[in-house]
């Protein structure tokens, strides 16, 4: 009888970074020359598939990640086994370095929503980086300070209840030009994949992408979505009603994940 082999896990598919995957990863670009070649020589990449999963509750953080190309989301599991989405992790994110700051164990899962291409830096590597180079400490304190920003906007607009501001939430958290860089103005997305990270159906996240196209503030394009005004989709928010204003409340989502 034939021996199955098991599939090669996403560290086994690792490969070393070509360059024009390195020009795509922001933070290199704070180092000096020296630093940036030891850096980048640490850095491998791998094609992770739909639904590989690159950080998993309760494991140990082994590697700073990145998105060079694709889509992931960032979730959890709640006591009764139901997932919770946090976030959107689209291109140019590099995210986790609270965990690695910490070593601790991840509290939240990061899954591949679609095929993507991953980078990642060990751990030590990082921590050696922090070390050794002020123009990084301040990329990863901005990264911080961004992040908690955008959860704390996160929970706020969770408890309003018009569909169409939890779909321009998510878009405007997405096209975060600090946090996410490598999306520019078009985000390669599926409203199947935009209704997962949102919480609501295709045929809802549609109904809500054409009123925001009305508003001239999106474009819907084939396999993704462009921002024409992120500041216009911003303001969208504050007139949306909340959950403290009508009896059909949406409940509001949990609190970020520790350790981001």
């Amino acid at each position: 009888m034939p021996i199955v082999s098991a599939p090669a896990t996403l560290r086994d598919r690792a490969r070393p970074a070509q360059a024009a995957e390195l020009a795509g990863i922001p933070w290199l670009a704070v180092l000096d020359a020296p630093q940036r070649a030891h850096a980048a020589a640490m850095v491998v990449v791998a094609e992770a598939e739909v639904g590989d999963l690159l950080c998993r509750i309760g494991r140990p953080a082994t590697f700073w990640f990145g998105v060079i190309d694709g889509l992931l989301k960032m979730s959890s599991d709640t006591e009764h086994g139901a997932p919770i989405t946090f976030t959107g992790v689209p291109p140019g994110a590099w995210f986790g370095e609270g965990t690695l700051l910490k070593r601790e164990s991840y509290r939240y899962n990061i899954e591949a929503l679609r095929k993507s291409l991953v980078a990642g830096l060990p751990i030590e590597s990082f921590h050696e980086l922090l070390e050794t180079s002020l123009p990084f400490n301040r990329y990863v304190l901005n990264q911080i300070n961004e992040r908690l920003g955008q959860f704390i906007a996160a929970r706020e607009i969770d408890r309003m209840t018009d569909p169409d501001t939890r779909v321009a939430r998510s878009l405007a958290a997405l096209f975060h030009p600090v946090l996410y860089p490598g999306v520019g103005s078009l985000l390669r997305i599926t409203q199947h994949e935009l209704g997962y990270l949102v919480g609501l159906s295709r045929q809802r996240v549609n109904q809500a992408l054409r009123a925001l196209q009305a508003q001239r503030l999106i474009t819907i394009e084939y396999g993704g979505v462009r921002v024409l005004d992120l500041a216009g989709l911003q303001r969208r928010l504050v007139s949306a009603p909340r959950a403290s204003d009508t009896p059909a409340a949406v409940p509001s989502a949990p609190a970020a994940p520790p350790g981001a």
